[in-house]
């Protein structure tokens, strides 16, 4: 039970609370107060209706060679449902869940309570220092190709091709590096990126270099392919 119960809360990977009570779509997760960052930034990547693409013309421009956000795939309506801040908490809030940096070059991990973390330690991201709350993120790392698809809140990413690894520091938040490197970048060393939302599908393929960024309170799954 433990194992499943696990499972479920990682798929549902939850970024920031603060809004108790009804929250106009957001599944108690946010309001309209709450801090975000209003920043989407451009969106590079090509943006196509899911229902007017093959699977053939998918795997002929995009399985292998460069991301792509897909819109209208699915409704997940009912999933919503299941991750909303009630939901879970009455589901899982005694149960622990391990908390980690979710980077590539960090091992660190603490098992908490699932309550604990949603009550107490959902808070804004500072620059410096990875935490959980609107601004937190994953760094910069790859691995195989995989889906992401935003349940509540904005995802912004940026992505770099397996030969053009991004200049980062394994250490510093994605935060740091939109504030302080990726100002700086020249044109050509300017990563691929896009805000996604909810009902947005991105896929990335394979060893592609990428970072992520939660403007406000986040949901979303993540699906690797193997």
């Amino acid at each position: 039970m433990e194992y499943r119960v696990a499972a479920f809360v990682a798929f549902c990977l939850l970024v920031r609370l603060k809004a108790e009570g009804d929250d106009g779509g957001g599944g108690g997760w946010f309001s309209p107060l709450d801090f975000r960052l209003e920043d989407e930034g451009r969106c590079n990547i090509d943006v196509i209706d899911g229902s007017f693409i093959s699977h053939q013309q998918f795997f002929e421009r995009y399985a292998y060679s460069k991301p792509v956000i897909l819109r209208g795939l699915t409704d997940n309506a009912k999933f919503r449902q299941l991750c909303s801040k009630v939901r879970l908490l009455e589901e899982y809030g005694s149960h622990r869940v391990r908390l980690s940096t979710a980077n590539t070059y960090s091992y660190r991990k603490v098992d908490v309570p699932f309550h604990e973390y949603v009550e107490e330690l959902l808070k804004p991201q500072s620059i410096d220092t990875l935490g959980s709350g609107p601004g937190t993120g994953v760094p910069f790392h790859w691995h195989g190709p995989g889906y992401s698809e935003v349940i509540y809140g904005r995802k912004r990413w940026f992505l770099y091709p397996p030969d053009m690894e991004p200049h980062f520091h394994p250490n510093r938040t994605t935060l740091s590096w939109v504030t302080e490197t990726y100002p700086q970048l020249p044109e050509e060393e300017a990563p691929l990126e896009c805000t996604i939302r909810p009902g947005e599908v991105l896929y990335f393929p394979d060893r592609w270099w990428h970072a992520t960024l939660n403007l406000d309170t986040s949901v979303f799954i993540s699906t690797f392919l193997g």
